[in-house]
């Protein structure tokens, strides 16, 4: 089985094309286990995501700089949309 990265390459996508807003702030903190130390939790934990915990985004955000309502937009409206 192909992973994503590997996948959107095949398809032409690049890389930063394929990554979900979440998996960019993990791959931006070094991979699982570097996000995991960032956030004191295990890698298992972060491992287990899907999508980013509502009570760990605006952590994330702050370690990893991608905005809250790329993380969350069900949560966090994008500022545009608010204006």
């Amino acid at each position: 089985m192909f992973s994503k990265a590997r996948r959107a390459f095949n398809c032409g996508m690049t890389n930063q094309d394929a990554l979900s807003p979440l998996q960019q702030a993990i791959e931006t903190l070094g991979g699982p286990s570097a996000a995991a130390r960032f956030l004191n939790i295990t890698p298992q934990a972060v491992g287990q995501w899907r999508r980013a915990p509502a009570e760990r985004v605006l952590e994330i955000e702050r370690v990893s700089g991608v905005p809250r309502h790329e993380l969350r937009p069900d949560l966090y409206p994008s500022p545009e949309a608010a204006a």
